[in-house]
C-alpha cells in the first residue's frame, strides 16, 4: 500500500487517479506496476503496460496531463540520468550508426505502414489547416513546402530522409522536377523505388554525409530528428555544400523547447534508436555562418490530429497485418502513437518547417501558409 501511495502522490500533480473513474486514469491490473515505475521511471511505465499491468482508456489525454503538468521532468531517476551523460559523451548518430533506426524502426514491415499511413505513405505531421481528413493534410503540407521552396519545371531537388518516396512523387509529377532521395532504410528504398518508377527520380540507399553534388532546392522531412546534437553543424555544412548559390533549403522537424542531448528512454529502446529532438537555439547554432533564415513556421498542433488519425487506422486494420506481429507489439505501438499525440497536445513538442537561403534571397523571402 505504500508504494501505491507513493505512485499517486506523484500523479496527483496531473490529476491522474489510480483506478479512477476518468477516462485518463489508470486501472492498475497487478501490483507489481508500482514497483516498477518507481524502478525504472519513463521506461518502466511504458513496459508495464505492455504488459498489461496496467490500462487506460484514454492514453493520450493521460500522457497530455502527465507532460502539461511537467510531471516527466520532476520524475527522472537514475537510468534518465545516465542516458543523458552517456549522450554527452557519445556520438549516438555518427555515421557507423546511421542505419540503426532503419533496422530498428522503419524495416519492420512495410505493410504496417500502408495500413497506417495515407496512400503516399508520408510519415511526418500532416498539415491540417483547410483539410478534413488525413489524405488532405498530408496533400497539402506537401503543396505548402513545394511552393515555400518556388519548385519550377526542370529543377534538380534533394529530398534527404526520402521515406517511400511520397514527396519526390508529388514534386515530379506535379512540377515536372527531378528528385533524388535518400534513405537509411533498406525497406524504404525498395518500395520508394517501385513507387516511383518511370519518373524522374532516383532514391538511394545513402547516409547524408557522404553527398556531395549540387541541387536547386533541398528539402528534409522529418529526418533531422535522427541526426543528434554533435552532428547538426556537419548536416548543416553538408547541406550548403550541395545547395547552389540562389537555391533554398527547407527543413522540417519536430523540435523541442529546450535544447536536450537524448529523447525519452522508452522511446529511445523500442521506437527511435539514437534519436534527438533539436531545440530552435540548437537548430540556429548549427546554422549560424552558413545560411540566412527567412522562414520560421510551427503548425506542432497538427501533429495531435495526424497521429491519433495514424492510431485509427493502426487500430482499425490491426486485423489485416497481426499475423506479423504479436499483442505486445499492438500494445507498443498504440503506447507509442497516443503518447506522443498526447506530448504536442500539451505543446512539449512543435513541428518547425524552416527555410534557409544561401545569401538571402533578393527583394525579400515572402512567407507562405
Amino acid at each position: 500500500m505504500e508504494l501505491k501511495q507513493t505512485i499517486q502522490d506523484i500523479f496527483d500533480v496531473a490529476n491522474v487517479k489510480l483506478n479512477g473513474n476518468n477516462p485518463w486514469d489508470i486501472c492498475v491490473y497487478d501490483s507489481e506496476f508500482y514497483a516498477r515505475v518507481l524502478r525504472k521511471g519513463s521506461i518502466g511505465l511504458g513496459e508495464s503496460y505492455i504488459n498489461k499491468l496496467w490500462g487506460c482508456k484514454y492514453l493520450d489525454e493521460f500522457f497530455y496531463r502527465i507532460l502539461k503538468s511537467g510531471l516527466n521532468k520532476k520524475a527522472r531517476n537514475v537510468k534518465n540520468f545516465l542516458g543523458i551523460i552517456k549522450s554527452r559523451l557519445m556520438n549516438l548518430q555518427k555515421k557507423s550508426k546511421a542505419y540503426e533506426v532503419g533496422e530498428k524502426h522503419y524495416n519492420i514491415g512495410n505493410e504496417l505502414y500502408q495500413n497506417m499511413l495515407d496512400k503516399r505513405m508520408i510519415y511526418s505531421c500532416g498539415y491540417w489547416k483547410n483539410a478534413e481528413n488525413l489524405e488532405q493534410a498530408q496533400e497539402h503540407k506537401l503543396d505548402l513546402i513545394c511552393r515555400k521552396i518556388g519548385l519550377k519545371p526542370g529543377m534538380k531537388i534533394l529530398d534527404i530522409g526520402c521515406g517511400w518516396g511520397g514527396f519526390a512523387k508529388y514534386a515530379a509529377e506535379k512540377y515536372d522536377v527531378e528528385v533524388i532521395g535518400i534513405t537509411i532504410s533498406k525497406n524504404q528504398a525498395e518500395l520508394a523505388k517501385k513507387i516511383c518508377k518511370g519518373l524522374s527520380i532516383e532514391i538511394r540507399l545513402q547516409d547524408y554525409r557522404i553527398l556531395n553534388e549540387k541541387f536547386d532546392r533541398i528539402i528534409s522531412i522529418g529526418m533531422f530528428e535522427h541526426v543528434g546534437p554533435k552532428n547538426y553543424k556537419k548536416y548543416m555544412k553538408v547541406v550548403n555544400n550541395c545547395l547552389k548559390s540562389n537555391g533554398l533549403f527547407l527543413l522540417h522537424t519536430i523540435g523541442k523547447n529546450i535544447s536536450t542531448n537524448s529523447v525519452d528512454p522508452w522511446i529511445n529502446k523500442y521506437i527511435f534508436p539514437n534519436a534527438v529532438l533539436p531545440s530552435a537555439k540548437q537548430i540556429s547554432s548549427a546554422a549560424e555562418g552558413l545560411f540566412v533564415l527567412e522562414d520560421w513556421h510551427n503548425f506542432g498542433i497538427d501533429y495531435d490530429k495526424t497521429l491519433m488519425a495514424w492510431e485509427d487506422n493502426f487500430s482499425r486494420n490491426w486485423n489485416k497485418i497481426k499475423k506479423d506481429y504479436d499483442e505486445k507489439f499492438y500494445r507498443m505501438w498504440r503506447y507509442y502513437l497516443l503518447s506522443c499525440a498526447g506530448s504536442f497536445r500539451a505543446r512539449v513538442n512543435q513541428v518547425w518547417q524552416i527555410v534557409f537561403s544561401k545569401n538571402g534571397v533578393k527583394g525579400g523571402y515572402e512567407g507562405v501558409r
